[in-house]
């Protein structure tokens, strides 16, 4: 069968550190054996971790580590051998305390290897359902439906808002515009509370569902943008425009954990808008006009939609990128639309 290469699609820069470059200057002594090492690994793979003795030093015993935990120690200049499943995807900063010649003091070596996933996504195609207007006005950031209501969140300095639309109609229902400090950006929907972040300032809003009030304003715990927004109910999980998707306490803001998006080839950066559909996370990549289908327990891609097509059937010159996912769990179907775009799609994914 055909391999479908997520390159077509998304373009992956992917930014490789080599082991040896990440070595103290001032350590000369040792280093990681780099010809035991790969520069990517998937996570079925070992990985050897051996020590190179450029002066010919007494090792005494050598103590390992990955991203600052111990993962075990050798007596001489022995080799770890160690697995990769279920470690995080993305890079593992690896570390080794050397003792030699009787000395109670450690040299340091450092190093980095990236993990990538061991999943191949699937290219999925889509069928159009239906096409419903859209405001060329809104630049969309975040979508939702709530109580089969559509909710948008829109950016832009000074043009910043909060809507609620019939979808079919285009007709907004309620529209509350931000200060014009604030570029809005994802929204979600927790508990009968609306999730709203900003995009440079750090700020997110919390309103009352029924009544749009205004019920808290809250600072990032992390020095981070704020993109897009989902939830499972018990968890919102939040992009920053890079590979990172965050997972925070809708209670208390809390950032609790993350997973970085990664196909089998590279890391996906820019991961933007979100959405929670049947337990994966359907992710746009900001500038690609694709949808990752995202595993939101590890952040492996499993899937590509690609909708480049889509823009092509707008009208409106102005028209920006493709942003905006929202599922209708009554119809099944997803709703898709971009910045700026004079229509909102209702598609099937085949």
């Amino acid at each position: 069968m055909k391999k479908y290469n997520l390159l077509t699609f998304i373009s992956l820069g992917i930014i490789i550190a080599n082991c040896g470059s990440c070595e103290k200057s001032d350590k000369i002594n040792f280093s990681f054996d780099n010809a035991k090492l790969k520069e990517q690994y998937q996570p079925q793979e070992t990985v050897s971790l051996g020590i190179l003795n450029a002066n010919d030093k007494k090792i005494d015993s050598i103590v390992y580590y990955v991203n600052d935990k111990n993962i075990g120690s050798k007596k001489g200049a022995g080799a770890l051998v160690f697995g990769l499943k279920d470690k995080k995807l993305g890079y593992q900063n690896l570390k080794a305390l050397v003792y030699s010649d009787g000395s109670t003091e450690a040299e340091e070596v450092t190093g980095r290897l990236e993990l990538l996933s061991g999943v191949e996504p699937k290219l999925l195609s889509y069928t159009i359902v239906n096409t419903f207007p859209h405001d060329t006005t809104s630049f969309t950031e975040g979508l939702e439906f709530y109580r089969d209501t559509l909710f948008e969140g829109t950016g832009q300095y000074g043009q910043s808002r909060l809507l609620k639309i019939d979808y079919k109609t285009g007709k907004v229902f309620k529209d509350l515009k931000l200060d014009n400090k604030y570029f809005g950006e994802g929204i979600t929907v927790v508990g009968n509370k609306i999730y709203q972040l900003t995009y440079k300032e750090k700020t997110g809003f919390i309103y009352n569902a029924d009544t749009w009030k205004l019920e808290k304003t809250f600072a990032f715990e992390k020095d981070i943008e704020g993109w897009g927004m989902t939830n499972n109910g018990k968890i919102i999980y939040q992009s920053d425009g890079t590979e990172k998707i965050w997972k925070v306490d809708p209670a208390t803001q809390k950032m609790i954990d993350y997973v970085n998006v990664y196909t089998n080839s590279t890391k996906i950066k820019s991961v933007n808008e979100l959405e929670l559909i049947n337990g994966k996370i359907y992710g746009n990549i900001w500038q690609k006009d694709a949808i990752a289908i995202i595993n939101p327990e590890t952040g492996a891609v499993e899937g590509v939609i690609n909708l480049a097509d889509l823009k092509g059937k707008q009208t409106f010159k102005n028209a920006d990128v493709l942003n905006g996912i929202a599922y209708n769990p009554r119809t099944k179907t997803i709703f898709v639309t971009g910045k700026n775009w004079d229509k909102l799609f209702e598609i099937r994914v085949n």
